[in-house]
């Protein structure tokens, strides 16, 4: 039977489509973008109109806003060290605490080599930030706030809209990574105050090594990369040209299936979560009113999310704990200790992300499966037999 893939936030099939725009450009049309002549210039064209593709799925002012580059790592550390370098005295940074690893391994770096002071702001119970606290940290200090769009592990949705207007406010710098976000949920940044923001193009069935940084017209930039004239001199390198056409292919699809993301991608989710959440002792972690339509994040009780996991592998369905930059450690969800989910759950958290991909029949089979999985794994489940044994001193468990 064919595997079923739920775990598009870790990467997602390239659409044949894009794979299809993206042939040419590495046998007929393959010459430099940089160079003048014909072989240069039919290709530098179709960059340009890679460029404006996924300025229409930003809802960018500019085309020339968007600077290609390997990634949204690459991204993220760009941003950053462009706004701690541009800004004299201010030298404060504010993230948040369930950032995705680009920001937090660069953070904690910072402030180990840099003497950078960085605020981590904290969250609630289901994922949201922690408002006042942010207000708090703002100051004539604060060079750069750095806030995801969308949580990579539960799908919550950020208010960046307001966190940039009241980092304006301070004088800072407003960075979003929207590596999640970009291609399931509408984005306009002509409205939003958003000056730099950060995109993958595998996370929205692009290529892989491919991704783009928005930077506002009139934000001053620092290249992290230099070298040659390439991106305007903000990125030096020999254009990736198959790759940023395959981006560009992307966001035009991405573009032209956002409705479908909401509705039909959102109803397939729904489904697939109300079926396992009748298994009972399981609950959705994160926000379940305000997060990405593809994203359910299930914390079980009483059992391991890996042993999960490898049962649900053998089964030939793929999915996650959490962050792909993260899998093997044995530690539990960062983003989960920082939402102070209950210790008996902590380490059952799965995430299942679908795509456009997916569909109906995916997910019957899947919550076919999945109630064995789960019975089979409690029945040799310590803390499960504790509670089966003494249920009325297990029920509390939240320490």
């Amino acid at each position: 039977m064919r595997p079923i893939y739920l775990d598009n936030n870790a990467t997602t099939r390239t659409d044949p489509k894009v794979v299809e725009a993206m042939l040419p450009y590495f046998t007929e049309q393959f010459g430099n973008a940089s160079s003048t002549h014909v072989f240069g210039t039919d290709v530098s064209g179709a960059v340009k109109q890679a460029r404006r593709n996924l300025q229409a799925l930003l809802g960018a002012a500019f085309d020339h806003e968007i600077i290609f580059t390997s990634g949204g790592t690459e991204s993220d550390n760009a941003a950053i060290l462009s706004a701690l370098e541009g800004q004299g005295e201010r030298n404060e940074l504010i993230t948040t605490a369930v950032e995705h690893p680009a920001i937090l391994s660069l953070a904690a770096y910072l402030e180990k080599t840099r003497a950078i002071k960085v605020h981590y702001i904290g969250v609630d119970g289901r994922g949201r930030l922690d408002i006042e606290a942010y207000q708090r940290a703002l100051g004539p200090r604060t060079a750069i706030v750095s806030v995801m769009w969308a949580n990579n592990e539960t799908g919550t949705l950020f208010p960046v809209g307001q966190l940039a207007e009241l980092a304006h406010e301070a004088g800072a710098l407003f960075h979003t990574d929207a590596v999640q976000a970009v291609g399931k949920i509408p984005i306009d940044l002509k409205a939003a105050q958003v000056d730099m923001l950060s995109l993958s193009g595998h996370k929205l069935h692009g290529p892989k090594g491919i991704g783009a940084l928005y930077v506002r017209k009139g934000v001053k930039f620092k290249p992290l990369i230099r070298g040659g004239h390439q991106e305007r001199g903000r990125r030096s390198g020999t254009e990736n040209v198959p790759s940023i056409i395959g981006l560009g292919k992307a966001a035009e699809l991405a573009a032209a299936h956002m409705e479908e993301e909401r509705t039909r991608v959102g109803a397939l989710r729904d489904r697939l979560e109300q079926g396992l959440l009748r298994i009972g002792h399981c609950f959705v972690t994160g926000d379940d009113q305000n997060r990405l339509p593809n994203t359910s994040n299930i914390a079980f009780e009483y059992i391991d999310g890996e042993a999960i996991l490898h049962h649900m592998n053998k089964e030939g369905i793929a999915a996650s704990s959490g962050s792909a930059c993260t899998s093997g450690s044995t530690e539990p969800s960062h983003v989960l200790r920082a939402m102070d989910i209950p210790r008996k759950a902590l380490h059952g958290a799965i995430r299942l992300s679908l795509s456009r991909e997916n569909t109906t029949e995916e997910v019957d089979r899947v919550l076919e499966i999945m109630p064995g999985i789960i019975t089979k794994l409690r029945a040799i489940s310590p803390m499960w037999q504790e509670r089966q044994a003494d249920p009325e001193r297990c029920a509390p468990d939240y320490a």
